[in-house]
């Protein structure tokens, strides 16, 4: 917005010659164009400065910083904003600060591990990057899988039994892992990030599910759609936080995954629908390939009318 200017002494106001009209010929004066956004990112393992710029979703995203390196996109395992830690509470999901500086993750070592699922649960939460990848984001205190020294928070799932599981989304590679028998080992074949030095030897996990460190810097923040083009937008509102954090959590409970921009896109289409089952018809038709069942939906609405409340 621009300011009034003011530059007459007081007192003494001087008439202003009134413009003439913008001639036929003449285009439109053009609204002020936005700054060019340009975020400045690394290669977490170490690297020099590189800045990247025009991409509106994580699969161009990932194609800028491989550019900027001179490495494969594919390389790119996930990234984290303002950490170069394996921090899962600076995942990069679908908004990035304006200031924020990205950190890029690329594969490191492949690892094979076998698993006997002696339970239901293997105490593991997936998630994705959004381009091909699902990893590690949680691993359950005393679960299965935390008896496996050699698993680790951002280990990329890249096989199950040698069937590659590359382009899958995280709640399929959820569900494949909850369907497998008990009872009969199975081998994950694993890809952890390459670490720095100071990061050798960093097992992380949590049995608890901490709020999401935020991940803006000022008031905007880039909004990165997997359908359509990003757009710049406020800092999510209180209500919009609180209730993507209540419906990411029951994500977790019900699916496995985290995913907070999915969680975010769940939130924006119930403030669209004024009931539950009004609220149901959107969610197939906006995110039908989860098939969501009934009793989630009616949670998560519950969920998000709880945010409401809670925050006035």
């Amino acid at each position: 917005m621009e300011s009034a200017a003011a530059g007459e002494a007081p007192g003494a106001e001087t008439p202003r010659a009134r413009a003439p009209p913008p001639s036929p010929s003449e285009p439109p004066a053009a609204a002020r164009a936005r700054p060019r956004l340009v975020f400045r990112t690394q290669l977490a393992h170490g690297s020099p400065t590189g800045k990247i710029e025009g991409f509106t979703n994580v699969r161009e995203l990932y194609a800028k910083i491989a550019e900027a390196f001179g490495i494969a996109p594919t390389e790119i395992l996930f990234c984290t904003l303002n950490s170069h830690k394996v921090d899962m509470q600076k995942l990069l999901g679908g908004q990035i600060g304006l200031e924020d500086f990205i950190f890029a993750h690329v594969r490191g070592e492949t690892k094979e591990v076998e698993v006997t699922k002696t339970e239901d649960a293997l105490g593991l939460t997936i998630t994705d990057n959004g381009a091909g990848y699902a990893f590690i984001k949680r691993i359950k205190e005393g679960s299965i899988i935390n008896r496996i020294q050699a698993v680790c928070v951002g280990d990329s799932i890249e096989a199950i039994n040698d069937h590659s599981i590359v382009g899958c989304r995280h709640y399929e590679v959820a569900k494949m892992l909850r369907e497998l028998p008990k009872s009969q080992p199975f081998t994950l074949r694993l890809v952890q990030p390459k670490r720095a030095f100071d990061m050798i030897g960093q097992r992380s996990r949590s049995s608890k599910c901490p709020v999401e460190a935020k991940v803006t810097s000022g008031r905007e923040t880039l909004r990165l759609r997997s359908g359509g083009a990003a757009t710049v937008e406020e800092v999510p509102s209180e209500f919009e936080e609180e209730a993507s954090q209540r419906v990411d959590d029951l994500l977790e409970s019900y699916m496995g995954i985290r995913d907070p921009e999915l969680a975010s896109t769940m939130v924006e289409t119930s403030k669209k629908t004024a009931s539950v089952q009004e609220f149901a018809r959107c969610l197939d038709s906006v995110l039908g390939e989860f098939a969501f069942p009934d009793e989630f939906v009616v949670e998560v609405w519950a969920a998000i009318g709880e945010a409401r409340e809670a925050c006035g």
